[in-house]
């Protein structure tokens, strides 16, 4: 059985891609002998740890690397996250190694950092689709961290090696979307090293228990609560539509969440359910009417969605990136990004529509062909051989 060693940093609070590396350690574990290296950018360790910001190399990490090499002698990797804990010097062992290496992508935040110019990361835009960045007046320095000049420049000089790593290396890249192939294709003139590889998506409904939870009438959000998102866009058309029963849920924590409950708090039709862990997400997606988002990025394989799909239940959101990929083709329910006034039209339309529950069937059995697991395993085996 040939040997894959997985590689990611963990994010500080759990996110779509830790869920979907841990989706991804089950699946290849059925087929290869896996063994996982995990980094914590909450355990940092001085000096190494914040020498590491200004050298791109954690040689802590690469002694854990390297220890783990030679220990399981792998066939091949798959690096997900790399910011900033397990750091950059990891390719250059996993080449030393000779080690066939895919980097899997899940969203487009390289772009962001690949410059000090605001106006190179804005590209002649108001708003950068991958990170929310806006444009202001007399900003020449790209302060891609809002609140912190010298955390920005750090993340420019790693974003910068970043992608001098992808266009100098054998590295094979994995992306979730035809959308973002295109898109790192033509900002970084790759062609040949970039396949589409989405993420596995695993439920277990008896687990759940979800006949538990019967439909009831609300919409639900769950998410960053943050401006990029389009939370506050979604929540003010919400209150717009005439639907005298339907309420909102909105689930997760952000910069955001605490203004928002302050000025919504007398509201009944608006619920903050705060942080709930991914099975109780899934639970009060399976109770609701639809899940909604209305986020002004480009996203890479949304979580809340594709799960909702898994469940049987409709999705409202943006025709934005490779968001429609992972929905039958024509699917009626979206929505042209920043047309609010469209995204209460579908609302309204999919709430009164007679064809609701085969609407939901439809993605089900959608995403149950798209994301099917031997097809997946398929896909990475013919990579592997290229």
């Amino acid at each position: 059985m040939k040997k894959l060693l997985i590689i990611h940093t963990k994010y500080r609070n759990i996110g779509g891609e830790d869920i979907a590396v841990n989706n991804e350690i089950n699946l290849f574990s059925k087929y290869f002998k896996v063994r996982v290296v995990y980094f914590d950018n909450n355990n940092l360790t001085f000096p190494y740890d914040y020498l590491a910001f200004l050298t791109n190399n954690n040689s802590q990490s690469n002694k854990k690397l390297k220890e783990e090499i030679d220990s399981f002698n792998p066939d091949f990797a798959i690096v997900h996250n790399t910011w900033f804990k397990a750091n950059l010097g990891i390719f250059q062992i996993l080449n030393a190694y000779n080690i066939k290496t895919f980097l899997k992508i899940h969203n487009y935040r390289y772009f962001c950092t690949s410059s000090f110019s605001s106006i190179r990361h804005l590209r002649g835009n108001t708003l950068c689709h991958a990170c929310g960045f806006k444009k202001k007046k007399f900003q020449i320095f790209n302060k891609y961290f809002e609140e912190s000049y010298l955390k920005s420049l750090f993340a420019i000089i790693y974003g910068k090696k970043y992608i001098d790593t992808l266009l100098k290396s054998n590295i094979q890249i994995l992306v979730l979307t035809k959308n973002h192939k295109k898109f790192i294709s033509e900002f970084l003139g790759l062609k040949n090293n970039v396949n589409v590889f989405p993420n596995i998506l695993e439920i277990d409904i008896e687990k759940l228990d979800l006949n538990q939870h019967k439909n009831e009438n609300y919409l639900i959000y769950a998410g960053r609560i943050s401006q990029e998102k389009g939370i506050h866009e979604l929540i003010k058309n919400f209150l717009e539509i005439q639907i005298k029963d339907l309420s909102l849920k909105v689930v997760g924590e952000g910069p955001e969440r605490k203004k928002l409950e302050s000025l919504y708090k007398s509201y009944k039709k608006i619920n903050f359910l705060g942080y709930l862990n991914n099975d109780d997400v899934k639970k009060e997606i399976s109770g609701s009417f639809a899940v909604v988002t209305a986020t002004k990025l480009f996203e890479g394989q949304p979580t809340l969605l594709t799960e909702a799909s898994k469940l049987g239940k409709p999705s409202i959101f943006p025709n934005s990136g490779g968001i429609s990929e992972f929905f039958p083709e024509g699917y009626e329910f979206k929505f042209n990004q920043f047309d609010y006034d469209d995204l209460k039209r579908k609302i309204m339309t999919l709430y009164y529509s007679e064809k609701y529950n085969q609407v939901g069937e439809e993605n089900k059995q959608f995403i149950d062909n798209y994301l099917d697991e031997e097809k997946l395993i398929e896909d990475f085996m013919r990579y592997i051989e290229l």
